[in-house]
């Protein structure tokens, strides 16, 4: 599903399910800037989900396999594996391909679209913005 609101940059794209069974919802923070990364998982935390972060593609995938997050917020520019890579890989995997996967970036929505399929992301989230409104969303995930 695609939002028609130009002005919210916080926006799910797809209907896709949180596989959400019991504890805290599992999210993992991948961007190649740590002190971003571990700042969001901090936030996240405290809202009550069990947090971890990747600094980067290669390591977002391993990660993604080994633990099975809920939920994904993915940088797309990072240095060794982009986003757009890691989210066809997570796709790909029967371990990860139900996980909700958001890019999480700098990225104008209308590029990412243009250059992911729906099938790689669930969502988008602009890096810069109220993180009021992207904890709004992941909450409905989980609700």
């Amino acid at each position: 599903m695609r939002f028609t609101d130009s002005n919210a940059l916080v926006r799910r794209w797809s209907d896709r399910k949180v596989a959400f069974k019991e504890g805290a919802p599992r999210v993992l923070i991948v961007d190649d800037n740590e002190n971003a990364a571990d700042a969001m998982a901090m936030l996240l935390s405290l809202k009550g989900m069990n947090t971890r972060t990747a600094f980067g593609g290669l390591q977002a995938i391993a990660m993604a396999i080994d633990w099975v997050p809920d939920v994904v917020l993915l940088d797309i520019s990072m240095p060794d594996v982009d986003g757009f890579a890691v989210a066809t890989v997570l796709r790909a995997d029967w371990r990860t391909e139900k996980i909700v996967i958001f890019a999480f970036t700098a990225h104008d929505e209308r590029d990412v679209s243009r250059k992911a399929s729906n099938v790689e992301f669930d969502g988008y989230c602009q890096k810069g913005q109220a993180v009021e409104s992207l904890v709004d969303m992941l909450e409905q995930l989980f609700a």
